[in-house]
């Protein structure tokens, strides 16, 4: 076991973990995170996504000693209920939840998709979620979400 200091939504936090435990373990285990999910293990999924240093990263493959010196960012970190993130509010606004348990990776992957590019087609929506598996069937709404947080932020920027 080693001590690993990370910062965790901005927070600086301690796991005593091995070295090659996923993330998504030291982040859900340790530190009672329930944002990430455990979904497939094999990141391929998308349930387990989170941020490191604004990168989407699938957490359930990542090691803990891999990220030590990034921001990991969460679910829980994005915004509050009072306040919610802008994605987290498109999210809301269209409904694009059935079931719950893929949208952490969704809102995650689209928080980083709209950091590098935000005024995306609908096409390259499509591109950006296509490894976030779904069976809910809520695409049409989850794209719709995804178009709404970027007009959103492209609102809030140009104000």
């Amino acid at each position: 076991m080693t001590t690993y200091q990370l910062n965790v939504n901005g927070k600086p936090r301690t796991v005593n973990v091995d070295s090659d435990t996923p993330l998504l373990y030291a982040l859900r285990d340790d530190l009672g995170l329930q944002g990430p999910k455990y979904g497939c293990g094999l990141g391929q999924c998308g349930a387990c996504t989170v941020l490191v240093n604004g990168e989407a990263v699938r957490s359930c493959i990542t090691p803990v000693a891999s990220v030590k010196a990034g921001k990991v960012v969460t679910l829980e970190g994005l915004g509050t209920i009072d306040k919610p993130h802008p994605v987290q509010k498109a999210f809301i606004d269209e409904q694009a939840a059935q079931c719950g348990y893929c949208i952490n990776g969704m809102v995650m992957t689209t928080v980083a998709f709209l950091g590098k590019t935000p005024r995306p087609s609908e096409a390259q929506i499509q591109q950006a979620l296509a490894n976030n598996l779904c069976r809910c069937g809520t695409h049409t709404r989850i794209i719709k979400a995804v178009q709404r947080a970027a007009a959103a932020t492209t609102t809030v920027k140009g104000a």
